[in-house]
């Protein structure tokens, strides 16, 4: 099994990026959660081993709410991925984000609907803490690249993650601008959850497309308009990313790392043996030794 420290989960454009060598594609055809949404293209970019996922696959034939979320977090995972880079389209619930800006956001608001959002269960319990959903040294790492790629980038914000397919209405635009949210956008959640949960490093590189629908002097969005305000930001967000890349650590000391030492809640001799097979790239450390409960 070929193997990457960091990973990109975005669109075609990123894994095309110039200079890339020593390409491989890894099909990993199933997981315990199904088929991830498509081959994981591999390469070498300065020197740092990058794994490349189309979250929506070759074509954009996923909806949001049709991603295999967790498949795609457990394939990363087993590839030895420590740090995911989210490169991701989201509409602006501000007038200084401007489309086709970049936004390194803090926080979430979750308005999904049903999406399986934890590797969890079947005899496992866990609660990870996430009252700081994005790592905090990626983040940190992602705007200061993004700025010397000379980029306007905002450092911070809210994002409201919709269910979708369709767009909002103004009058719930209208509500997330009350709420102080900056950008909304349709994927960031359950990624960024099932990444604190698989102990992976996760952080957003949102692309700015759009005003939503709550600016009375822009029209309303569409995925014309998206492609077209992507296609323009394509290329600084890849600058970004190839910089950021030398500003990751060695050694990893943030709490990511270990999101899951505290929380187990199960006694692992509790655990049924197939969840302990079925999880062992996310909790194989923990039960290893087999630690105990009380």
């Amino acid at each position: 099994m070929p193997e990457a420290r960091v990973a990109v989960i975005g669109g075609s454009g990123f894994y095309q990026m110039e200079g890339l060598t020593d390409v491989e594609e890894a099909r990993i055809e199933e997981t315990p959660f199904g088929q991830p949404s498509d081959a994981i293209v591999i390469g070498t970019l300065d020197g740092v081993r990058v794994a490349f996922l189309p979250r929506h696959g070759r074509g954009h034939r996923i909806l949001p709410s049709e991603l295999p979320a967790r498949a795609n977090i457990y394939a990363l995972k087993t590839l030895g991925v420590e740090f995911i880079i989210a490169v991701s389209a989201v509409g602006s619930l501000r007038q200084e984000i401007e489309p086709r800006h970049l936004v390194v956001p803090d926080q979430l608001i979750d308005r999904t609907k049903g999406r399986p959002d934890t590797f969890f269960g079947q005899g496992l319990a866990a609660h990870i803490a996430f009252a700081e959903p994005f790592c905090p040294v990626l983040r940190d790492s992602l705007w200061r690249s993004a700025a010397d790629a000379d980029a306007i980038v905002h450092n911070g914000g809210t994002c409201v993650v919709m269910e979708g397919p369709a767009f909002s209405t103004k009058a719930e635009s209208n509500l997330y601008r009350s709420w102080g949210a900056a950008l909304i956008g349709m994927t960031a959640l359950p990624e960024a959850k099932l990444a604190r949960e698989a102990e992976v490093c996760y952080a957003i590189l949102a692309c700015v497309s759009d005003y939503d629908c709550w600016h009375e002097a822009h029209e309303s969005v569409t995925a014309e308009m998206i492609v077209s305000n992507l296609a323009k930001t394509v290329e600084v967000a890849r600058r970004t990313v190839r910089l950021a890349l030398a500003r990751l650590p060695a050694r990893r000391d943030c709490p990511c790392a270990s999101a899951l030492q505290d929380a187990l809640i199960t006694p692992l001799d509790m655990v049924p043996e197939e969840t302990k097979r079925k999880l062992a790239p996310i909790i194989g450390k923990y039960t290893a030794g087999e630690r105990r409960g009380s």
